[in-house]
C-alpha cells in the first residue's frame, strides 16, 4: 500500500498543477473517476496485467473503452500511465489528487460512523465543531454501523475520534486486563 501511493503521488501531483492552472479541478475529478472505473474492471485488469500487452496495447484498451469521454489532456495522461507500467495506480493518483484539491480548497470530508442516522440538529452542530477544529469547511459522510451501539466515530483527515459506546467499552476492558 506504501509503495503504490508512492508511486502513486508524482502523478497525482502532476494532475493537481494541470488543475490547478487551468482552474478546472472538477473536470480531473471526473476524468480520474471514469478512468478508475474503466481499470477496475476484472477484464480490463486482466488485459492491463497480461505481460504480451505492450504499453501502446494497454494505452489503446483503455482508449477504446472510454471513447470520446477524454479530452487531449486525459488521453496523455492514460498513455503516460501506460508507458510507466502505473495504469493500476489510477485509483490512488484519484485519491491523492482528491486531498490535494480540498487541501486547496479549504474543505475536509469527515466519515461520521454512528449506530443509527443523525438528525439534523445533530449533523449541524457536529459540522459547525469540526470546522472549528480543522478551520476548514467540513462535508459529512455518514456511515450506520449498527455493532456501536451509540455514540459515534468520527475519520476526518488522519484524525479518528471514537466516541463510540464500543470503543470505551473496549478502552475499559483494555484498562482492567492491564492491571
Amino acid at each position: 500500500m506504501v509503495e503504490t501511493v508512492t508511486a502513486a503521488r508524482p502523478y497525482a501531483k502532476a494532475v493537481f498543477e494541470l488543475a490547478r492552472n487551468s482552474g478546472n479541478y472538477d473536470a480531473w475529478s471526473e476524468r480520474l473517476t471514469l478512468l478508475k472505473s474503466v481499470v477496475a474492471d476484472a477484464g480490463v485488469a486482466a488485459a492491463l496485467d497480461d505481460p504480451s500487452n505492450t504499453s501502446s496495447d494497454r494505452a489503446s484498451l483503455v482508449e477504446k473503452i472510454i471513447g470520446d469521454k477524454l479530452d487531449a489532456e486525459g488521453v496523455n495522461m492514460v498513455r503516460l500511465l501506460a508507458e510507466n507500467n502505473r495504469l493500476s495506480l489510477v485509483s490512488e493518483v484519484g485519491e491523492i489528487y482528491e486531498h490535494l484539491r480540498a487541501d486547496e480548497e479549504g474543505t475536509l470530508e469527515a466519515t461520521v460512523i454512528t449506530a443509527m442516522a443523525l438528525d439534523d440538529n445533530y449533523r449541524s452542530k457536529l459540522t459547525e465543531a469540526l470546522q472549528k477544529r480543522f478551520d476548514k469547511n467540513v462535508k459529512i459522510v455518514e456511515e450506520i454501523d449498527e455493532s456501536l451501539i451509540g455514540g459515534a466515530i468520527i475519520r476526518a483527515g488522519d484524525t479518528v475520534i471514537d466516541g463510540s459506546v464500543k470503543g470505551r467499552l473496549s478502552q475499559l476492558g483494555s484498562s482492567l486486563s492491564a492491571r
